[in-house]
């Protein structure tokens, strides 16, 4: 009888090693001082207080940020196109500015990456993307995990999820506590469709329009695929600069919200205390890929804005007394921004006026 190996299981052991090996020199990249070597390899160290003048941080009371989050069926484009060095920046994305809502510093990110047999190219084009996310994010890659399950996912399949960590000053939480009547609500632009509603996107694309990624778009001046890559932008540095600038006591940036799945009209809510209502206007250009999805598919207004992020990929609330000058920082830092509106009295929510 013939012995039967991992192999013969669908693991390849030795391409498992070599998919391996080629993560460090990806993650060092990322490194700063503050992450510590000498574990072997089953975690990360990472120092939180350090006092090294370039990247020094001494906490005086300082809370730990938790969040995660994945690509979704993003990862479908990227297949279709054969080009998976752009989802990590996505994954990066998806859960650093998730953090950034807190008010928070990205320390450390942690991947996991699931594929159905050992494919080197493959994973070190997927970690590229989040080491070159991790790099624009200021944060660290410090390790991960990577799965081969043979019977799980289909030939050409693969899933991620991402963890990040952050830190945040007590009383310098950004909890939507603070937001008052008057303050003015900021847009910040997105980079495209970011990360969210992909399912609908493809039923729209590629089932009823019968569009292929490699089909040009004269709407958009580039090729299916290429808009629908897109990666999601990271606004931790723009954001992050705006929040040191101010002195903590005035409260100025007093509501941080990420745009995602459920689009303005339901994430903003999820940071208004009880009495405050967000009243916005439609006066940003909505990108050229929302109107052509929306054309495409006969999509409902409604539902556009609650699956997409129409254009805007991250919501400041702000003291009306500094929203011009934060949309100028803004624009030093290359992000476009707009004053969608105010907050008023009434139940929380979003109202278009």
């Amino acid at each position: 009888m013939k012995p039967i190996t991992y192999r013969d299981a669908g693991l390849d052991l030795d391409k498992y090693e070599q998919s391996l090996s080629m993560m460090p020199p990806l993650m060092r990249r990322t490194h700063t001082p503050r992450v510590l070597d000498g574990f072997g390899g089953f975690a990360a160290l990472f120092s939180l207080d350090f006092n090294s003048r370039l990247f020094a941080r001494n906490y005086r009371h300082p809370v730990l940020v938790a969040c995660t989050d994945g690509v979704g069926t993003k990862l479908k484009i990227a297949a279709m196109m054969g080009k998976h060095d752009t989802v990590g920046i996505d994954l990066v994305a998806m859960s650093v500015n998730d953090c950034l809502c807190t008010g928070g510093e990205p320390l450390v990110f942690l991947d996991y990456l699931a594929m159905p047999k050992d494919d080197p190219p493959l994973t070190r084009d997927i970690i590229k993307g989040i080491s070159d996310g991790c790099l624009e994010a200021d944060c660290a890659l410090v390790g991960g995990e990577t799965a081969i399950l043979p019977d799980f996912y289909q030939p050409g399949d693969y899933d991620m999820a991402g963890f990040c960590v952050g830190v945040v000053e007590k009383e310098h939480i950004v909890n939507g506590r603070a937001i008052q009547i008057g303050d003015k609500v900021l847009g910040l632009a997105s980079s495209g469709i970011h990360s969210n509603g992909y399912s609908l996107v493809r039923k729209v694309v590629f089932d009823h329009a019968g569009l292929k990624v490699t089909d040009f778009v004269p709407e958009l001046q580039r090729t299916v695929g290429e808009e629908l890559l897109e990666p999601t932008r990271i606004y931790i540095r723009a954001v992050q600069r705006i929040l040191k600038h101010y002195p903590v006591k005035r409260r100025v940036v007093r509501g941080l919200a990420h745009i995602t799945g459920g689009g303005i009209v339901d994430n903003v809510p999820r940071v208004l205390p009880p009495g405050r209502r967000a009243f916005l206007k439609r006066n940003w250009p909505v990108p050229p890929v929302f109107s052509w999805l929306q054309s495409l598919g006969s999509i409902p207004q409604d539902e556009m804005d609650r699956v997409f992020n129409m254009g805007i990929g991250y919501v400041m609330i702000v003291s009306h007394y500094y929203a011009e000058s934060i949309r100028s920082q803004l624009a030093e830092d290359r992000i476009q921004s707009w004053e969608l509106g105010e907050i008023r009295a009434g139940d929380p929510g979003v109202e278009w006026v």
